[in-house]
């Protein structure tokens, strides 16, 4: 049986883990989806780049030890 997986914060983590539990998910490094979380949070006026972290912050559980 194949695991299952899982979009949990991370343990790799500047704030809560959001971004790095986004990378980690995806298999991607965590510096590029920090750097584009930021881009696109400040570039894009229709991008509510906090209000969306905060949200995630909630609704992500914490990865397992």
């Amino acid at each position: 049986m194949a695991s299952e997986k899982k979009l949990t914060r991370s343990a790799n983590k500047i704030l809560a883990g959001v971004c790095g539990g986004i990378a980690e998910y995806f298999e991607i490094d965590p510096t590029l989806v920090r750097v584009a979380y930021a881009a696109l949070s400040i570039f894009s006026a229709g991008f509510p780049g906090i209000l969306l972290y905060i949200i995630m912050l909630i609704l992500m559980p914490q990865a397992e030890q």
